[in-house]
């Protein structure tokens, strides 16, 4: 991986996505570096506020991919989005 900015992924502890759903947030992907943190760096230009939170798979979602990719040292992360307080109302292109 190239040298540059990581994004530090937030431990998800129990309930975590329950509270940030109950705050105004909306689930926008799970992806691992180098590619979340450019998605992170262009969501905030957007004017979104960005949460990123430890990816974990339960229930009955598959997570092959996701723990092949732990197993070779990847870490994944679930990016959270919301607007700014007292951005501009409108439609929202990511909605």
């Amino acid at each position: 991986m190239a040298k540059g900015r990581v994004i530090p992924i937030k431990p998800a502890g129990a309930g975590r996505e329950a509270e940030l759903l109950a705050q105004g947030w909306t689930r926008q992907t799970t992806i691992g570096e180098p590619r979340l943190s450019e998605l992170v760096a262009a969501y905030r230009s957007l004017g979104y506020e960005v949460e990123v939170i430890e990816h974990r798979t339960e229930g009955d979602q598959c997570g092959a991919c996701f723990e092949a990719g732990k197993e070779m040292g990847h870490m994944y992360g679930d990016i959270y989005l919301r607007k700014k307080p007292g951005a501009p109302q409108g439609e929202d292109e990511l909605s």
